[in-house]
């Protein structure tokens, strides 16, 4: 008797722990002065409504601008989440409509976000590839005191200044067979902080052989939430994670060890 209780105890525990799915809404014209925006909240929000949560902020590349917000969820950070990769933090995936990504709109995003919600801002994260990864650069270039961390994949900055970057621990991957945005993009990043004096939290690979599109696998990896979650602005001193590698090994086994959802996450029209 004992065991087919222990039985359907450890059933209904997997059940609610597959189940788990969170919630996402849809934010349209809420903020003014910024994009149209993805919120998702993980199922530990609602399940926590005494903590605080990490932000991660999610910029696309071009071929998915426009007024179509589910074009922006065709892969990154919220394409992961609903394969399965668990991610458990607040993630803002604003929809660009075109042109090169504004600081100043998504910054205007994050402010309303930390106003509403329950956001532990010595966490905040940015990620992004393409036009994202120029968007990332920009961005924090443009607000390294609100950045605990970043990674800009196959992109590059065009801030006028942008040694702000050598203030937040910064993660910058290339491929040198990219043909759409070439390697140099980035390495005048590298560059500049260097001869800036400004490149001990600087990270950067120049992934030989790999495309333009190769970069997104990284979004897939569990590898690369542990490393941005292991910075926080308030570490003191700030520090760079170096021990944390991401393998060609792991970007090929990207998708192996996320479990599909057996429920989708709810869409909600706002996240309480």
């Amino acid at each position: 008797m004992n065991r087919i209780l222990a039985i359907i105890t450890f059933t209904l525990v997997a059940v609610a722990v597959h189940a788990a799915s969170g919630q996402i809404a849809a934010m349209r014209g809420v903020v003014p002065d910024g994009y149209n925006f993805w919120l998702y909240a993980p199922q530990e929000y609602k399940e926590q409504p005494d903590a605080k949560f990490p932000v991660i902020i999610f910029m696309h590349g071009a071929s998915l601008c426009g007024s179509d917000m589910n074009r922006s969820r065709r892969y990154g950070v919220l394409d992961a989440i609903e394969k399965g990769r668990k991610v458990n933090a607040l993630v803002i995936a604003p929809q660009n409509p075109g042109g090169g990504w504004k600081p100043s709109k998504v910054n205007a995003i994050l402010e309303w976000v930390v106003a509403n919600h329950r956001v532990d801002t010595t966490r905040v994260y940015v990620v992004g590839m393409s036009l994202g990864g120029f968007g990332t650069m920009n961005f924090v270039g443009t607000y390294p005191h609100k950045v605990a961390a970043a990674l800009a994949m196959c992109g590059g900055c065009t801030l006028s200044n942008p040694t702000g970057l050598g203030d937040v621990p910064l993660w910058i991957i290339h491929g040198t067979a990219d043909k759409a945005v070439k390697v140099g993009q980035s390495q005048k990043v590298v560059s500049a902080l260097k001869a800036a004096g400004k490149a001990s939290l600087l990270r950067y690979e120049w992934i030989p052989g790999m495309n333009h599109a190769g970069p997104a696998r990284y979004f897939y990896c569990a590898k690369t939430y542990e490393w941005l979650f292991s910075h926080s602005l308030a570490d003191s001193p700030r520090k760079v994670n170096r021990a944390i590698n991401i393998t060609a090994g792991d970007r090929a086994g990207a998708y192996k060890d996320i479990s599909p959802r057996d429920t989708p996450i709810e869409t909600v029209t706002e996240i309480k």
